[in-house]
């Protein structure tokens, strides 16, 4: 027998539809420590919230240095990483970890 159900690709994107999810979502990247995922989250955020084009217009940069930056061999700089977060409407901050190593 063969199976006719079709299924779509898992879009993150389609998922993040209010700020609290977003922040989840990029606070389980960090939390994971892994820059090449927290790279693709933030590609995942840019694409649920405006898009690329929008995202380069509101932060200055360019959509190749845009797309560069948030590439898996992106490597940004904190002010570019800052600037991308404002953008979407987001804030970088740090809170003391819950348990001491």
């Amino acid at each position: 027998m063969v199976n006719k159900d079709k299924t779509l690709p898992f879009e993150a994107a389609d998922y993040l539809d209010s700020p609290e999810a977003i922040a989840e979502y990029i606070n389980a990247a960090v939390e994971a420590g892994n820059e090449q995922l927290m790279l693709a989250v933030m590609q995942d955020v840019a694409r649920a919230l405006m898009g690329v084009s929008e995202l380069a217009e509101r932060t200055g940069l360019s959509r190749e240095a845009l797309y560069r930056t948030l590439s898996e061999t992106g490597n940004p700089r904190l002010s570019s990483l800052v600037e991308i977060l404002h953008a979407l409407g987001l804030e970088l901050s740090v809170k003391p970890r819950s348990h001491v190593a």
